[in-house]
């Protein structure tokens, strides 16, 4: 939440053509009672793309559902994994996971109102759980109600205790359990999530029977290493993107998005760590974030945080030690 926007989305889309995005999560009152509509914006061609939903009522998320079909999402995912105090308090998230019959039938409700395919994105278990009992039973009631795709976050969620930084952090990584599960449940599609910082990581889950793989906040933190080669090492499709062809490509959409009032460091947020690991990369972080800001920004800060960083690569020594 606050990362993947649709301008977070955009960006991404620029770097590899076939990754499935993921929206933010999106709560079904918001759309239902609040009439958000806003929250469904998203440009085509963020497509292949799955719109994410919170909520814990079976009818308000199949009204969702439907909503989130008709805006032209390609795929629904219920969120039962989340472990923020905020979605504990509204009974969504990964508190779900103690009520599995609950979720089959929010699931199901899903699968009725709407033509797109309803997922599901969990943990391996809660608090006290016994992720090895918990799991199966959770993944086999999912199962019945009609899911075929299921991501699977391979850690607990302690709802009690830590917050939900530490959730992303602190519970103990479970790899076996989710590649266990894909034995358990082979006509299942299974992704796991957690702790996933390469692509040959992820390749390698692929290799062992897994059917896709999630990755988070290193792909937002370091988007060239995670998406710029995914379409050729995981998709196998030639690609010729480069970072300089993806920016020139933000470049009609920035003018468009400026156009209609959307400020500049709304959309260059997402892309500070594009060149991270590299040569000025500093630099370009260090013009995006001071210049963005201004109200009258506009693209010749691109311009200038690219200047920054080729003024750098004319000075090796200090473009090493400011990476």
């Amino acid at each position: 939440m606050d990362w993947t926007d649709r301008h977070c989305r955009f960006f991404h889309r620029q770097l590899s053509r076939h990754a499935q995005l993921y929206t933010e999560m999106v709560t079904a009152p918001a759309l239902v009672r609040g009439n958000a509509l806003h929250l469904l914006r998203h440009d085509p061609q963020e497509n292949p793309l799955v719109l994410q939903l919170g909520g814990s009522d079976p009818v308000e998320l199949a009204q969702a559902a439907r909503m989130g079909s008709d805006a032209g999402y390609q795929e629904i995912n219920l969120n039962c994994g989340c472990p923020s105090d905020r979605v504990q308090s509204g009974c969504f998230g990964a508190v779900l996971m103690t009520q599995p019959n609950l979720v089959g039938d929010i699931c199901a409700a899903m699968q009725a109102a709407s033509p797109v395919e309803v997922s599901v994105k969990c943990r391996i278990g809660v608090d006290e759980q016994d992720p090895h009992e918990a799991l199966p039973k959770f993944l086999e009631v999912l199962s019945q109600a009609g899911v075929g795709h299921i991501t699977i976050h391979a850690r607990k969620a302690w709802l009690q205790g830590l917050s939900p930084k530490d959730n992303r952090e602190i519970p103990p990584l479970d790899y076996p359990l989710v590649l266990a599960m894909k034995t358990e449940f082979p006509h299942l599609h299974i992704s796991i999530n957690g702790g996933i910082t390469s692509l040959a990581q992820a390749r390698g889950f692929l290799d062992q029977g897994l059917d896709g793989v999630m990755i988070g906040r290193a792909a937002y933190q370091r988007p060239a290493d995670l998406l710029l080669g995914a379409d050729a090492e995981i998709f196998g499709q030639t690609s010729t993107t480069t970072l300089q062809s993806a920016i020139d490509a933000m470049r009609p959409y920035i003018a468009r998005e400026l156009a209609h009032g959307t400020k500049l460091a709304s959309i260059t947020r997402h892309m500070l760590g594009l060149f991270a690991g590299k040569p000025g990369a500093r630099h370009w972080r260090r013009v995006l974030s001071e210049q963005a800001h201004r109200p009258t920004a506009g693209l010749e800060v691109i311009d200038m945080a690219l200047d920054a960083m080729a003024q750098a690569a004319t000075a090796p020594a200090e473009a090493d030690s400011q990476r």
